[in-house]
């Protein structure tokens, strides 16, 4: 394992290499879930770069960003498991040489519903460093998890708009034995809320069942219902778009395939996550 503040030396490490190149970008604070990215991109790949940086223009509040979790000691520990692996960990100026601003995107509507309602501007700045990484490292392919799958979509549109060369891998959500999906968040989680985000992916896998006599929009209502008296928990929103284009259905049709997404507060944290329905 080699690590690198600069990007410019890291590209000079794999200026003579050969094969694909693999990149996992992570905001640290790894967990599982992170490290089965590595382990698919290490599987697939010659080269692979795992980069760590908190991206500052994809939080809308500053509070949020301040508070998300670090812990770079444990993160090159973890990493350590993987020795041929290249670890990028920059500092802002490295990735924002100038300014600390996200590019405009237009993506229409997949940036405006659930996440991109809720947090104004995140999609702009997730965009925005992950054409950064692609223009600076250009990979053959880079790996992302689909417990962000809204992300996922939007990466993917990001791609084809911008005509980079990096294929998008997206990859199953890594969840603790009672459903919650794996997240650097949930660390922070006070104790006594934890037993609470099991309302979380239990609510997708009723959604699942009840998808099977009810429309998405009698489906989104019945289940956001659970969440009234729910203690502790603030749902934000519960929605069943289709898979591919995260759109809106009046009847669930066989030819698609849907998704639930929700998102929702244990007490001060606030978690998302999604299955497939269909």
């Amino acid at each position: 394992m080699k690590t690198f503040i600069s990007h410019k030396k890291l590209n000079n490490e794999l200026r003579n290499s050969e094969g694909s190149l693999g990149l996992v970008p992570t905001m640290g604070s790894l967990h599982k879930g992170h490290i089965s990215l590595i382990q698919k991109a290490t599987a697939n790949n010659t080269n692979v770069i795992v980069s760590i940086f908190i991206n500052p223009t994809q939080f809308d509040e500053k509070q949020d960003l301040q508070n998300y979790p670090k812990n770079l000691q444990n993160d090159l520990q973890l990493l350590q498991n993987f020795p041929n692996i290249l670890v990028y960990i920059p500092e802002t100026n490295d990735l924002y040489p100038k300014r600390i601003k996200a590019k405009d995107y237009d993506f229409g509507k997949l940036d405006k519903i659930m996440e991109g309602e809720f947090r104004p501007g995140h999609f702009n700045g997730v965009a925005t460093i992950v054409e950064k990484l692609f223009t600076i490292f250009y990979p053959d392919f880079a790996y992302f998890g689909e417990k962000d799958f809204q992300q996922v979509i939007i990466i993917k549109a990001l791609v084809e708009q911008q005509e980079l060369s990096t294929k998008i891998i997206s990859c199953p959500t890594i969840r603790e034995n009672d459903g919650l999906a794996i997240s650097s968040r949930n660390q922070l989680l006070k104790e006594g809320y934890r037993k609470n985000a099991a309302i979380i992916h239990n609510s997708l896998l009723e959604a699942k069942q009840l998808m099977k006599s009810m429309n998405p929009s009698q489906l989104e209502k019945t289940v956001a219902a659970k969440f009234f008296n729910a203690e502790g928990v603030d749902l934000e929103y519960f929605k069943v778009l289709t898979n591919d284009s995260l759109a809106e259905r009046k009847k669930f049709n066989k030819a698609e395939a849907y998704r639930a997404f929700i998102a929702c507060k244990i007490g001060e944290v606030r978690l998302i996550d999604n299955i497939i329905l269909t």
